[in-house]
């Protein structure tokens, strides 16, 4: 037989060991594909969300409130140099705080349900702290999903504005709204809003103001988004307080001094040399930086006036947990004095949270967080008046349910805020404050007798349960307040029907303050919210408003960004 020339020759078959060569390289070439698809689509998702991010530059104060109200405008979201929070009436015997990144939170479980048919009554402190909206902006914007203890839900409700009905008068200083509606995240239950909102007096009419700004100058606040913030902030605040006002400028670091002593808002010059002159070094001696301050307030201390210190740090105050301790009852002393204190938070990494906050509500003031210029103009120019002057104290709200018609509620928010039902009517108990024009809203959840509810009722019932009196009574509530200056409480009621609006039909405010509620729900994890209910479905309430504003855009966008970085919703 005649042999083949590839037999006969010397040739070795390259093109046969080239075969698994070209195998390996189709798989590769395969995942190389796969690979950066996922990453095209990755790159794509972020750039969407991108698109939606307008400049600082681009964020400015409507000549006119009600054109937020129009036609949808491009959202826009507060870009954040940094973060906020919360409260509680005990500081000492709090729950343990925990530490993220060195930045501590005081830890708060949910609301519980109750029985009405057990605890018909519920009394809580109100809140108009906005300082946890701004550092979840702020983590969200980083690219961080906050942690549960990061979020207070009843922040987030009450960092927006709500258009509810003004008062007239200053001898009934508060409106109130309430209503009811269906529940997004329950299909089975009912939101009921409590909102309130304060009187605001005229420029002219507002006390003389004493206000000390205790600035922490220590190392760790070199930072572009802490000491540099800081000074911009200080000059925003001065540019807006009257010649009558005085003004004092208290520092702390490695010790503290006195740069301005009750000087003149009009000399605005001065005040702004010496803002500028303001620079970062040495170690942080908190506590004694405090002390100076209220020397200040009481040297120059305006009877009748608006006494208060404005603290500005990041927190870190290189104290034991005596020097916390010794804040605290500090303040507490004071404020019986007529020295309120406001705490501003500023920077991260290594945040006190925790205590900032428990120091400014011990003190009757308003715990703030500023994460950018922007926000510090809403708190120290565009919400001056309600941020800066007290209109009533010790705030409470007391809610009694009728259990002929209400079978189960949950208040949503206000973890830390709780109060024993004997603290409504005492006057010793310290609560909530409430500014000029404030607003303030709490959203109940309730379960109407023969829905389904969470908790098996009880067999054996009060004999008052089938009494009729009140058949048509959801719930009765009362709000209890200091006017300014008065240390005896006075009563406010009123009574709740049965007529729930559908959700559809409810007013812009209702429905963002339950998004805003919502939102803060999702972020803590809640466990009372339905599984099938997560940032998509909240993301389809947004987008079926028929009207929007600029805070909603602004929710909207941070709503995207927690479900990008949320695998699960």
């Amino acid at each position: 037989m005649k042999k083949s020339p590839i037999a006969n020759s010397k040739f070795i078959p390259y093109d046969l060991l080239l075969a698994p060569l070209v195998v390996i390289g189709c798989y590769y070439l395969v995942v190389f594909q796969l690979q950066h698809s996922e990453k095209t689509r990755n790159e794509r998702s972020v750039s969407r969300i991108s698109e939606k991010l307008v400049p600082l530059e681009a964020l400015v104060a409507p000549e006119n409130p009600q054109s937020l109200y129009s036609e949808r405008r491009p959202r826009v979201v507060m870009q954040p140099m940094s973060f906020a929070a919360g409260r509680t009436d005990n500081f000492t015997n709090s729950a343990p705080s925990h530490s993220y990144s060195n930045e501590t939170y005081q830890s708060l479980d949910h609301n519980k349900i109750h029985l009405v048919s057990e605890t018909p009554v519920s009394t809580f402190s109100i809140d108009v702290d906005g300082g946890g909206f701004a550092n979840i902006r702020r983590l969200l914007n980083s690219g961080i999903l906050p942690n549960r203890d990061q979020v207070r839900t009843e922040e987030m409700i009450n960092y927006f504005s709500y258009d509810y009905p003004k008062p007239t008068s200053e001898n009934a200083p508060f409106t109130m709204v309430t209503d009811i509606t269906n529940s997004p995240w329950n299909r089975d239950s009912q939101l009921l809003r409590i909102g309130l909102t304060g009187f605001t007096q005229e420029v002219a009419q507002l006390p003389h103001s004493n206000i000390v700004f205790l600035v922490d100058t220590s190392g760790s606040m070199g930072d572009e988004n802490k000491l540099p913030l800081v000074k911009k902030s200080l000059a925003l605040l001065a540019d807006n307080l009257r010649p009558e006002d005085k003004i004092s400028l208290v520092t702390y670091a490695g010790y503290t001094q006195v740069v301005l002593s009750s000087i003149s808002g009009a000399e605005k010059h001065t005040i702004q040399q010496a803002i500028n002159y303001l620079g970062s070094g040495g170690s942080t001696a908190g506590e004694s930086g405090l002390k100076l301050a209220y020397q200040q307030a009481e040297a120059g201390f305006i009877k009748g006036g608006n006494n208060r210190i404005i603290m500005m740090t990041d927190g870190d105050l290189n104290v034991g947990l005596s020097g916390v301790n010794k804040m605290v009852e500090l303040v507490k002393t004071k404020r019986k004095n007529g020295v309120y204190l406001s705490t501003v938070g500023f920077g991260s990494g290594n945040y006190r949270e925790d205590m900032m906050e428990q120091i400014a509500n011990h003190g009757n003031g308003i715990y703030f967080y500023i994460d950018s210029y922007q926000e510090a103009v809403k708190v120290f120019e565009r919400n001056l008046r309600s941020n800066l002057f007290t209109l009533a104290k010790d705030v409470k709200i007391q809610i009694e349910f009728n259990p002929a018609v209400v079978s189960e509620y949950r208040l949503v928010g206000y973890e830390n805020r709780k109060l024993n039902r004997e603290d409504f009517n005492n006057d010793k108990v310290d609560a909530g404050d409430v500014g000029q024009g404030h607003s303030v809203t709490a959203l109940y959840e309730i379960t109407y007798q023969g829905d389904l509810g969470k908790i098996d009722s009880s067999r054996y019932t009060a004999s008052d349960k089938a009494n009729n009196k009140h058949a048509n009574e959801v719930a009765f509530i009362k709000l209890r307040y200091k006017p300014n200056g008065s240390e005896k409480s006075l009563l406010m009621e009123n009574k709740l029907t049965k007529e729930s609006i559908e959700y559809k039909d409810t007013d812009l405010s209702f429905k963002k303050a339950i998004m805003a509620a919502s939102f803060g729900e999702l972020l803590r994890e809640s466990k009372y919210i339905e599984r099938k209910f997560n940032y998509f479905h909240l993301l389809k309430m947004i987008s079926d408003l028929e009207v929007t504003d600029k805070e909603i855009n602004e929710l909207e966008d941070l709503i995207l960004l927690a479900r990008l970085l949320n695998r699960n919703n």
